[in-house]
């Protein structure tokens, strides 16, 4: 019988590019007796960036898992130590949608900070986003041995631009040169560091029995009464501890790993309990067969088990069954096939075919987030298109695949034009899907020009209806809608305003789900993102007898007549309730030589971009606020020669606009056009024959 240990934690090691996250990857692996040897990201020996484009990039461009153990400390009684999966994430922004996949199965995070660089775009992103879905977090400031590298004024900025909730666990020496060490606070000296009184400070602040103890009896407040607490409200994701060393050296990583296994929580779960796993991420084996990353909250998974799949984000329809057929477990650095993947553990699943990225397996976990997603959507996209013209069938079952394993890059299929278009981060994105289109399968492809992806916001409620064998309705099918508009971020519902049995579910489930299809192309050709659609008309043609027995198919209505009939009525609704186009907006952080704002904020201006905040500080000056989207790589080109090399530009996908001045942007639709109803009657209506009619039912 195959033993572990009886604690799991699934642990994600976040950060901004070039913070050193895989290097401290390999640093905890080497510490855990993992692996003999540190490897380099510069060299390409790194465990967990092992595709080849990440080792030649020097970047981690996709998530990986790998397991180590952390034994118990010496002396204490409990021999079971903690099992780790540890999820290795990109730090580049183009790759986000790899970090938001993760996040859904972890229990805690070390968030990687340079001591050198301090807290930048990403990072205040990554944990603002980690606080809103309370995971627990350490935060471990890398590159002490670094020249340029700093203490208190890392610790004051993520005090002022992350969280005040951090405490920094000991103190460094040395910072800035190759001697720099970490020294932790103890019972011993804790006093003597300011440890105790900030500590209390902090944690008096969450805890009301504390901050008693703290005003009428602060000798009650022991050492191991305020590391207790500590850990508590950590596990809490109310303060995060702050760790200081070097992945290079190993400097201060032997305390960052006690306070892993100290401060985070240990998965729970019922491996007795009803099968409950989350798919995070999906790849594919060396026969082409699908293979998926599981986190299991609850229950055990075998081979040749039949598991129940519920599709990603809780979409609309019945669940399906599938088989699996192998499963593995991560272990010492690697992963192992086994019977069986428990309650708490990541397993790789063999046989579930057609498995997306975030599908459940078994039941839906309590208190688990039904879809939606936790960063900004891609606000870039560009058309791709095969260099030879026989490749272009081969182009989108690739595309397809890789949608599978990044399912925000959004495929868009024009079959009028015989294009496909993806959806990107940034243009680094970009390059790394033409590589991979290239080494993977064999294709040479070009890009067109990049260009921002808007979407349109319902500004008015507007309603439209057709009414079965009445013109100009040419569909055996009634249907009514009514759209108004709904706060940012809320979706798309759909609701009746008629009753449901009013006519068979099949054909209000084809109205609802042509609704929802129909919205990706609003008035200007953009995604409506955010509304209320209420039925208000529904109406269907029974099967009518004849004398004989038999049914005329032809005059009975169909679940294809309101699909076809929806987007007309949709579009006449969204006509009279009035859209208006938006645009992703940036929220940047802007630092330059003071000498230089004079040639700086005219080009700014010229941008479009609007600074709310202008601060000098010494021989620098600050600007913060926004920028379209569309313009962040053109300030990104212009700042060197502005700023002498010296301007540091931060920025960050924040927010949607409407679009001011000049003509407003419009997509190119990829359907059949419901906007010009004459064309689209061409395209989509099948005439049947024209004798015969009854009244149909109606509502």
């Amino acid at each position: 019988m195959h033993s572990s240990a009886p604690h799991t934690l699934n642990l994600g090691i976040l950060a901004h590019i070039d913070a050193g996250k895989t290097s401290l990857t390999e640093r905890l692996l080497h510490s855990a007796g993992v692996i003999d040897e540190v490897g380099r990201v510069d060299d390409g020996t790194t465990r967990t960036d092992s595709l080849a484009l990440e080792r030649q990039r020097g970047i981690t461009i996709k998530s990986a898992v790998v397991s180590f153990v952390i034994g118990a400390p010496e002396g204490t009684r409990d021999d079971g130590g903690v099992t780790v999966n540890l999820i290795d994430t990109p730090g580049h922004p183009d790759f986000i949608a790899e970090v938001e996949r993760v996040l859904s199965v972890l229990d805690g995070a070390v968030l990687v900070v340079s001591a050198v660089e301090g807290v930048q775009a990403q990072t205040r992103v990554l944990l603002r986003t980690l606080r809103r879905l309370r995971i627990p977090t350490l935060i471990f400031v890398n590159k002490t041995d670094r020249r340029g590298a700093r203490h208190e004024g890392v610790l004051r900025h993520i005090a002022e631009r992350l969280t005040p909730d951090v405490v920094p666990m000991g103190t460094v020496s040395g910072i800035g040169t190759r001697d720099a060490r970490f020294a932790p606070f103890t019972a011993e000296n804790a006093d003597g560091g300011g440890f105790t009184a900030r500590l209390t400070e902090l944690l008096a602040g969450h805890d009301d029995t504390l901050l008693a103890a703290y005003v009428d009896a602060p000798a009650s407040l022991s050492y191991g009464r305020l590391r207790t607490a500590l850990a508590r409200q950590t596990r809490r994701a109310l303060v995060h501890p702050v760790f200081f060393g070097s992945a290079a050296t190993g400097e201060g990583v032997a305390e960052l790993t006690d306070g892993i296994r100290e401060l985070l929580p240990a998965s729970t779960g019922d491996g007795q309990g009803p099968v409950s796993g989350t798919v995070f991420k999906v790849e594919r084996g060396t026969a082409g067969e699908q293979i998926a990353y599981v986190r299991m909250f609850s229950g055990t998974v075998r081979t040749r088990d039949r598991v129940e799949i519920v599709a990603a984000g809780g979409a609309e329809g019945p669940a399906r069954e599938g088989k699996v057929t192998g499963v593995a477990v991560f272990e010492r650095g690697t992963d192992v096939r086994r019977a069986e993947v428990r309650a708490g553990q990541i397993g790789r699943l063999w046989g579930l075919g057609g498995i997306r990225i975030g599908d459940v397996i078994g039941v839906p976990r309590a208190g688990a987030a039904p879809g939606g997603h936790f960063f900004a959507p891609p606000t870039l996209e560009t058309v791709v298109t095969p260099l030879r013209r026989a490749d272009r069938g081969a182009l989108h079952l690739a595309l397809t695949r890789l949608a599978e394993q990044d399912p925000l890059i959004g495929l868009r299929q024009d079959d009028v034009r015989q294009e496909v278009s993806v959806s990107l981060y940034g243009e680094v994105q970009k390059e790394v899907i033409q590589a991979t289109l290239a080494e993977d399968f064999g294709l040479d492809v070009s890009f067109r020009e990049t260009t921002t992806i808007c979407v349109e916001r319902v500004v008015g409620t507007g309603s439209a209806f057709e009414i079965i064998d009445k013109d100009p309705n040419p569909f055996l099918a009634t249907v009514g809608l009514r759209v108004a508009p709904a706060p940012v971020g809320a979706g798309v519902e759909f609701g009746l305003g008629v009753e449901l049995g009013s006519m068979p579910y099949a054909f209000f489930r084809a109205v609802e789900e042509t609704v929802r299809e129909t919205l990706h192309q609003g008035l200007h050709g953009w995604r409506v993102p955010d509304c209320v659609v209420t039925m208000t008309h529904a109406g269907y043609w029974p099967r009518q007898s004849h004398a004989h027995g038999t049914f005329d198919k032809s005059m009975s209505s169909t679940a294809g007549d309101f699909r076809n009939l929806t987007p007309l009525v949709l579009m006449d609704a969204l006509r009279e309730a009035g859209t208006v186009v938006q645009e992703p907006m940036h929220r940047f952080r802007l630092e330059v030589p003071a000498d230089t704002v004079g040639a700086v904020l005219p080009v700014l201006a010229r941008l479009r971009a609007v600074p709310h905040t202008q601060t000098a500080s010494g021989a620098a000056y600050h600007l913060e606020g926004d920028v379209p989207a569309q313009q962040v790589h053109a300030l990104e080109q212009q700042l060197p020669g502005l700023t002498r090399g010296e301007g540091e530009l931060e920025s960050a996908f924040d927010h949607y606009e409407p679009v001011r001045g000049g003509t407003v942007p419009t997509r190119e639709r990829t359907d059949h056009d419901p906007l010009h109803r004459k064309d689209y009657l061409l395209r989509v209506v099948r005439r049947t024959s024209a004798g015969g009619r009854e009244a149909g039912a109606g509502v």
